[in-house]
């Protein structure tokens, strides 16, 4: 088998054993790797209904096809569980030599099952006790890297905060509380370290692509990566009143210019890095007030900065490093405390974090993270603290079955309202890319319809092919068709003679996986909408026309979507083998 190893490692920690299980050559050609092969096995690992933080959960850290190959940005790995945020699927996807490291034990896969007896770590096939509990990922990191590459969690992830992150090599499985996962089973970090080889089917011609791909992820389509980093969108969704603010109650921030002169593409002296064996390097590093240098990208600039009203670029910069340092999600921790200022606002809450105030928002984090006081409450996302403040709170709550809104205004945005409101994943952009739509030719971003409904289904596709082979999304504007393009590369490393077609088929048949496991776990057709102030509330800022989404034209989409992907009208896929 060439490409893949044909195996998962299952990791007991109740039981402080392992042992190497097979995966058919015929289900890794169907879910190509990556976020398709890690929902596979977690749906014949998870118990049907088990609760995210049990030790029975299963946690499933899954490679890609290209990882081991010369292929650009193929060092990535995906982490797939039952979200402790939101009771559906999670999967993050994160950049490092971890999953170089972890594909050369020899296996595509690894499930991590149980419950350690106390605080561990996993390296060199056993369970050792650690004391390292307390430590951030970071230093976690430096302490174990001799030994291999190291996963690890920060004290979020310890303390059960439901938003915590993973790191590895100072990159963030981010999203739904995976370093949660993670730390209810009393394992503060995966060692791992190999020198079995991913073999090539066709190296000659492997090398050939992967240099023809190097040369275009240099160009012109990856440029405003390089030069200026994500950050670059704070000023374009600005511009377009389409930057959340305060809570989703404005789309433009009187603070974004000092913000980005201050945290983004100004004066500000900065570094530029690349991920583990990319040729893009799209990874900003700024400089702090106190010294140091932080990554920056949109949506953490977004969520702690204009999500919070707050435009002190020192202050959002540090906000940045402490979440990275204890292990916690931006976008949720920035939509989670932006609901509770809005409720401190509104005079529903007597004490807590403010709009603007960013000693109120940097205490914020430090509580999150350590569940004191009021973070004790934050630290379960906004849906679970909008529950217990009322029904006024609910309806502001920016989040889609249970995860928080990522920086995109879905009322001036329609086809990413889509993409939210029906994401497997919950609110999210990157599973679903539905905004490339919204700032395409193709649709009409404030006049959702059936089509626009279609053209999301299909960006949906492209990013499972993505999230699957793994491949960094930056890639994508460097090809000139990626269905057949993606294909000759999988032909070429693993000897299948697979093509666009089958791809295509992959993709949707990895999105109806997801979405089975969802119905599984209790999913309903109500849970794919938006809070009510997306539908209550307009966004008028001067300047601009109002912009709205109704109830009934998100309900249209909802059921096109639906239609288009060869499920129910009201989103139940075929009973049956996705």
């Amino acid at each position: 088998m060439h490409g893949h190893h044909g195996a998962y490692l299952r990791i007991d920690l109740s039981r402080g054993t392992h042992r190497r299980v097979p995966i058919e050559a015929a289900v890794l050609r169907e879910h190509i790797g990556g976020v398709g092969i890690g929902a596979w096995l977690l749906e014949h690992e998870a118990p049907p209904g088990v609760d995210p933080l049990a030790p029975e959960a299963p946690i499933v850290i899954a490679f890609g096809p290209f990882v081991g190959t010369p292929l650009t940005t193929s060092a990535k790995l995906a982490v797939v569980a039952k979200s402790p945020l939101t009771g559906m699927i999670s999967d993050g996807l994160s950049s490092s030599h971890f999953a170089v490291a972890g594909k050369a034990t020899g296996v595509d896969a690894i499930v991590i099952v149980g419950r350690a007896a106390e605080p561990s770590v996993w390296r060199a096939g056993r369970l050792e006790p650690t004391t390292l509990w307390g430590r951030s990922a970071a230093e976690t990191e430096r302490r174990l890297d001799a030994a291999g590459r190291v996963l690890a969690i920060g004290v979020a992830g310890e303390n059960g905060v439901r938003f915590a992150s993973l790191s590895n090599g100072g990159r963030h499985a981010g999203r739904g509380g995976l370093g949660a996962v993670l730390g209810s089973k009393r394992l503060k970090a995966i060692v791992v370290g190999g020198a079995q080889p991913t073999t090539l089917h066709d190296r000659e011609r492997v090398q050939q692509l992967a240099r023809g791909l190097a040369g275009r992820s240099r160009g012109e389509a990856t440029a405003k990566y390089r030069e200026l980093g994500t950050v670059a969108n704070l000023a374009a969704f600005d511009r377009l009143g389409v930057l959340p603010t305060r809570n989703f109650q404005q789309g433009r921030f009187a603070g974004a210019g000092a913000l980005i002169g201050g945290a983004g593409a100004g004066p500000r002296p900065h570094e530029r890095r690349a991920c583990a064996q990319c040729t893009i390097g799209c990874e900003h590093r700024y400089a702090g007030a106190a010294g140091g240098t932080t990554r920056v990208e949109y949506e953490s600039l977004f969520a702690l900065g204009p999500l919070c009203g707050i435009d002190d670029s020192d202050a959002v910069l540090e906000s940045i490093q402490r979440c990275d340092e204890y292990g916690l999600d931006t976008i949720s921790t920035g939509g989670t405390l932006a609901l509770a200022m809005e409720c401190v606002e509104r005079g529903w809450l007597a004490e807590g974090p403010r709009f603007g105030d960013a000693r109120s928002l940097l205490d914020a984090i430090d509580d999150i993270a350590h569940r004191r006081g009021l973070g004790d409450r934050l630290a379960e996302g906004s849906r679970r603290f909008a529950a217990s403040i009322g029904d006024g709170a609910l309806a502001i709550a920016p989040h889609v079955k249970g995860l928080e809104l990522p920086g995109y205004e879905p009322r001036a945005l329609h086809a990413q309202a889509l993409g939210f409101a029906v994401g497997t994943r919950g609110a999210d952009h990157n599973r679903s890319g539905a905004y490339e739509v919204d700032f395409s030719a193709e649709a009409d971003r404030t006049r959702g319809d059936a089509r626009t409904a279609r053209l999301a289904a299909e960006a949906e596709d492209r990013a499972v092919l993505l999230d699957s082979l793994i491949l960094c999304k930056f890639l994508r504007g460097a090809f000139d068709d990626l269905w057949a393009e993606s294909a000759e590369m999988l032909a070429a490393v693993t000897g299948w003679p697979v093509d666009a077609d089958e791809l295509r088929a992959s993709a949707r048949r990895i999105v109806t996986l997801r979405k089975r496991f969802n119905v599984r776990e209790g999913w309903r057709p109500e849970h794919d909408t938006l809070p009510d102030r997306f539908f209550d509330e307009a966004v008028d800022e001067e300047g601009a026309a109002p912009a709205a989404l109704g109830r009934d034209r998100l309900a249209r989409m909802v059921r096109a979507y639906n239609l288009a992907r060869g499920w129910s009208a009201d989103g139940y896929p075929p009973v049956g083998r996705a």
